[in-house]
């Protein structure tokens, strides 16, 4: 996804504009509570929906974090899905007030994606991996690995966006989703892999390196 340098994600500007209008409609009737309040919304929405530029670090086989947040879960999990076995987990958790734009973590083609319903429990609680709304991303890596990412809706997040399909060829930082008002991103690695974060660690989209493709 290209935003033509816009400083807040596309999908934000019809609420960007819908609350601008509204406080503007209160402010012509004199209404000032209310268009304090719409005001604050305004301004709300459009820092939620805010998509900085990132410098991406250009070391080799590096994974650079798809989100911005703190690292809530770091450890080795069973993946039927894909791996048909072991692979280690990294979960960042976004709170609402965390850019919400999903970045790569590394270059390579997309081999698969899926989407399945669910619950939608507070995202910073590991069965939310296995209970809530998601979406995942399968890549092969230029170098050859598998890596999967996987979008997760929160306690208060209820739309997913993924803009990739299979098929298609991801540069590492590019955007390629957001998740609307809180949420989750794990990305699994292969066993084997040198991880740099742990728990509690803080993320920054297309910046942070959480590990090492070995």
């Amino acid at each position: 996804m290209d935003n033509n340098n816009l400083p807040v994600a596309r999908e934000g500007l019809p609420f960007i504009f819908l609350f601008a209008f509204i406080t503007l409609i209160f402010a012509v009737l004199g209404w000032r509570c209310l268009a304090t309040i719409g005001l604050a919304l305004s301004l709300f929405t459009a820092y939620f929906f805010r998509d900085p530029e990132r410098h991406c670090p250009t070391e080799e086989s590096a994974v650079i974090a798809p989100a911005d947040g703190k690292i809530v879960f770091c450890g080795e999990v069973e993946e039927g899905r894909y791996f048909k076995g072991a692979a280690f987990k990294v979960s960042i958790f976004m709170s609402v007030f965390n850019v919400h734009v999903n970045r790569a973590p590394c270059s390579g083609n997309v081999v698969d994606t899926y989407y399945n319903k669910g619950e939608f429990l507070n995202a910073s609680l590991d069965k939310a991996s296995l209970k809530n709304e998601q979406a995942g991303v399968w890549m092969k890596t230029e170098s050859g690995h598998n890596l999967l990412f996987v979008q997760i809706a929160g306690l208060i997040a209820r739309r997913i966006v993924t803009y990739v399909k299979p098929g298609d060829s991801l540069s590492q930082n590019s955007r390629y989703g957001l998740i609307r008002f809180g949420s989750r991103v794990d990305v699994y690695f292969p066993v084997g892999s040198e991880i740099q974060v742990s728990l509690g660690d803080r993320t920054v989209a297309g910046e942070s390196i959480l590990g090492y493709l070995k």
